[in-house]
């Protein structure tokens, strides 16, 4: 089953940020964002789903990478997933502190480090917003800001396109209001 559609928006350059309902691992772009810890252990959640459907290559890969702080984020192959890369974006636990700051940056890193590899599009989670604990409309306001904001500043980046794919309801119907307030 493909992935739906739910919202768009236009920027200049030709540039758009869609919110997208599905499975991160079908999502046919240059590269997905993973929602990672510091230590690229990918047991649980978006990570241990990637993992599961791209393959070990991911992980190998990842343990040569070793450490990502909190707000930054690596680059992997995908193994057998049909994006080309994985970017393994490091979001904050919620309770750690400073924990918006890190979610943008985090974002920001993640657009950044495709941007560098030259990707054209681009699809991420709901960075830290689930077995991180971050709220779930407070997590799609500084994510849809935070793309919105990178789109609006970076016309000439190779980043046309930026997909949020959420999974399951609660996190859809967060982001769906967040989105109409961009």
């Amino acid at each position: 089953m493909a992935n739906q559609e739910i919202a768009a928006k236009e920027f200049p350059g030709g540039k758009t940020l869609k919110l997208v309902q599905g499975d991160i691992t079908i999502e046919a772009v240059d590269a997905i964002v993973n929602a990672a810890n510091s230590r690229l252990l990918h047991g649980g959640g978006v990570a241990g789903a990637i993992v599961r459907k791209g393959g070990q290559i991911i992980q190998d890969e990842s343990d040569k990478i070793g450490y990502v702080p909190v707000g930054k984020a690596a680059l992997t192959g995908a193994g057998k997933l049909p994006a080309k890369y994985v970017i393994h974006a490091v979001g904050p636990q919620w309770g750690e502190g400073d924990e918006d700051r890190k979610l943008k940056s985090a974002v920001l890193s993640s657009l950044e480090l495709a941007a560098e590899e030259n990707f054209k599009s681009v699809s991420l989670p709901a960075i830290s917003s689930g077995i991180f604990g971050f709220p779930k409309e407070r997590c799609a306001e500084i994510i849809l800001a935070a793309a919105a904001e990178y789109l609006q500043t970076h016309p000439g980046a190779s980043v046309k396109e930026v997909r949020i794919c959420l999974y399951d309801p609660p996190t859809v119907a967060a982001f769906e209001a967040a989105f109409a307030e961009l």
